[in-house]
Order: C-alpha cells, then structure tokens, then sequence
C-alpha cells in the first residue's frame, strides 16, 4: 500500500482519490476550497440555482466507467439525460441552426436544412474526416499513458502536425462564414485564437456528433455531490480548507506536500490543480499559459422570457453563450450567459443587440469576472492556452519530470472539457497501478 496524496478537490482530482482508494492505497486529498468539485458544483441565491462550470458533458461512458470502477454504477448516482439539440447556433446574417446531438444523419439534414444542402453535406464530410484522428488519439494518447518521447507513430504524426484547425476550416469552408464559425466554436468558446489550435482539435465535432451529450438531471453540479459521497465510502482522508504550499523533494523524488496546516507525508503525489502553483513545478510549465475564463453573469429571470435550447451560441464579436438549464422558483427560469471576444458593454446590453432582451426580467443576478473565477478555483478549468503544437511538449503529462510526482486534471488532458480532464485520472490511476492482494494463507505453499 502507498500513501497518495491528491493535491486538489476537482473533477480529476476526485476521480483520481477514488480510482487509487479503490485499489487500496491510502490516499489523503487535499482542497483549499471549503467543498470538492472545483468548477463543477452549484451557486445559489433567492431560490434560483445555476451550474457553476459546464451544464453539459460528452461521451458519458467516461464518467460510466469512473463510478463502476470506484464502487456503485453511474446510474444508481445520478440520472444521466440526453441534451437535444446539442446547442442552437444564431449566426450574424440572422440564419439560426438547431444541431442535434448523437447523429451525423440528423446534422446533415439540420445544416441542409439551415444552411443548404451543400453545406449539409460539407460539414458531416468535416466532421467525419476526424474519425481517424479520434481513433487514434483515444487509444493511444486519451486513454492510455504516454510520454513526449515514447509515443507510437500514429500518435506520434497527429500531435506533431502542423496544421492548424484555423487553416484546415478556412480551406474547407472558403465561402461559408457560418460553416467557418460553426467548426471553430469549441475553439472559441475555450478561449484560444484559432490559428494557434492544432487541427486535430476539431475531434470534439466528431466525439459529439457520434456520442451525443448529455447533462444529469437536475443540473451537471450534482456530479461533485456524487464524487464527495463517493470518496466518504472508499474513506479517503478529505481535507478541505487546506492550502498547498509546494511540494516536498528530496534526492529528486517528493516525499511530501507542504500545505498551511504542516507537511503530509506522501509515497505518491498527485497534482491535479495548476502546476504554475507549485514552485516545485512551475519552472517545467513556465512556457505555458491558463485559458482564460469568458466573463459569466448568471440570471434569476421572471415573466415572460423568450422559450430557447439548452444552450444557443450567438457568433460575431463578441460571441455571446446563453444556457437555460437552472432550475428557479415557479414561474422564473435561470439563465448563464457567457461572453467571449471584443465585449465593450455589459452583457445584457450586448444579448439585447443581438435579439435577445430580458433586462427587465432580471431580479437575480452575479456578475464573474475571469479574473475572480481563476482566483475562486486556484487555476482555469479551461486549461492551458493554445499557442502552436509545441504546446502539447510544453504541458506536464500524467508522469512529471519529479520522480514520484503524477498529475491530472485540465492542465494535463489534451483538450478541454469534463470527460477528458476526467479521463487523465484514469491513466494516472493506471501509472500508479493496483496494490497486490494478498495470497491467501491456505493457498501457499513452502519452498
């Protein structure tokens, strides 16, 4: 048995705690916050609720596979539910888009239908031209330990390409703006400039058109209840309001963590929040940088609101997000609008020139900065920033360059998003590996 401590109560620092409990070691979680979950949890105010981080979640067989392995199934937890459509896409020249979710036939006749036939066509071709690309990150990068220099040749070609998913949309979509914006909006909405995006990022298209997504019923923060209950029964050792100062390194292996409550002593450290925190790490990153949050104002709504999707997109400059998935008292609705780009107005002002008007149905609302959001949750959930394929070397991978050092969490996973930052504690929970049970005695035999 090793003694693990987990430094950071996120989605991938959780998964992690409950992976290795799991396989019986003795793991201690530390958290700065007074709750676990990182960006993914509830806010609340006046009866209304909204999710603090993503409301929705792809290839929900990641998060299936995490509760199986940690103890009771997904679905004896939380109520997994289908979002349909996927989001509604409000272009510049007033041409809206409905695209569904978990279906390529229903994208081509959605786009066909929106957009032309042509450009039907000419996205599910788009889309579909990452099918090998996410065959082969996903058995050989996402779901599986690697290092930078051991790579199989596959992987290997498609981390190191040079092409940026900016030049590949703009050469496939030379007529079509709003095919343009359509497949840059995960980009977008990350934060990263386009043309500094490798291209085999556009595989979020693909993962979503062909897995659907999916949100739990009652709001995606239900997720960090679920993962607190769920560490209470593999007793890990919980520690919340605990702040971590630095790792502990001696002879180039960390033997512990320094956090403001005194040194934990560790075997194994697991760094799932922001190594740019951690003196003993941040010089390995220090060519990286966070992705920065969009501004957020979630909103407490009454009367009479306009009827949309689980989340519409409205592209231009600024890039406006509206989700409608919180729950409010009878006759209210709870909205999170995030913005994205040139935003020189308030928020509201901005949804309202775009068609979009519920400034005099505001009776709630919370204004989040990036700025207090990265402060709040000691780093971004967005991850690291793109700025060109040497990222992808310039990141830590699920093994660090400290002996006895591993990390998870959105600062390590290859792209952004719930599922993949979920996925690196897996692997890390593979590095680590399983303490041997014991033979039983009966079973021996002397030599």
């Amino acid at each position: 048995m090793a003694r693990v401590v987990v430094v950071g109560g996120g989605i991938a620092g959780t998964a992690a705690a409950a992976r290795l409990a799991k396989h019986r070691h003795e793991v201690v979680l530390l958290e700065r916050r007074d709750r676990l979950g990182g960006a993914v949890g509830f806010l609340e105010r006046e009866g209304f609720r909204w999710d603090t981080g993503p409301t929705a979640t792809a290839l929900p067989a990641v998060l299936r596979d995490l509760f199986r392995k940690s103890g009771r199934p997904l679905e004896r937890e939380l109520d997994l539910v289908p979002v349909q459509p996927v989001r509604e896409h409000r272009f510049e020249d007033g041409t809206t888009l409905a695209l569904p979710s978990g279906s390529r036939g229903g994208q081509l006749d959605a786009v066909g239908e929106a957009l032309g036939p042509a450009a039907g066509q000419a996205w599910v071709d788009h889309v579909h031209s990452f099918a090998g690309t996410w065959d082969v990150l996903r058995r050989g990068y996402l779901e599986r330990p690697w290092d930078h220099d051991h790579q199989d040749a596959a992987v290997r070609d498609v981390l190191s390409s040079r092409t940026s998913l900016h030049g590949v949309v703009r050469r496939r979509f030379r007529t079509d703006e709003r095919l343009r914006s359509l497949a840059l909006t995960h980009a977008v909405l990350d934060g990263h400039d386009p043309r500094n995006v490798p291209a085999w990022v556009g595989m979020l298209d693909y993962v979503e058109q062909n897995f659907g997504t999916w949100t739990v019923a009652g709001g995606l923060g239900a997720l960090a209840d679920a993962m607190t209950r769920r560490l209470g029964e593999r007793r890990v050792d919980v520690r919340l309001g605990t702040t971590v100062r630095d790792l502990v390194v001696r002879d180039g292996r960390a033997v512990g963590v320094d956090t403001s409550a005194g040194v934990v002593d560790a075997d194994v450290v697991v760094v799932a929040v922001d190594p740019r925190g951690l003196p003993a790490l941040a010089d390995r990153v220090r060519r990286t940088m966070p992705a920065i949050p969009p501004v957020v104002s979630h909103l407490g709504l009454r009367g009479d609101v306009p009827d949309l999707p689980h989340e519409v997109v409205l592209h231009g400059d600024p890039t406006l997000v509206v989700r409608t998935g919180g729950s409010a008292p009878e006759g209210g609705a709870a909205w999170t609008v995030l913005g994205r780009g040139r935003l020189s107005e308030d928020v509201l002002v901005a949804l309202a020139r775009r068609g979009v008007d519920v400034r005099e149905q505001v009776v709630v609302r919370v204004d989040r900065s990036p700025r207090e959001q990265v402060v709040a949750w000691g780093g971004s959930p967005y991850g690291v920033l793109w700025q060109g394929r040497a990222t992808v070397r310039q990141r830590l991978g699920t093994r660090t360059p400290v002996e006895g050092v591993y990390a998870a969490g959105a600062h390590v996973a290859g792209t952004s998003g719930l599922p993949f930052a979920t996925l690196t504690a897996a692997v890390v929970a593979e590095r680590i590996g399983e303490v041997p049970r014991a033979t039983p005695a009966s079973s021996t035999r002397p030599r």
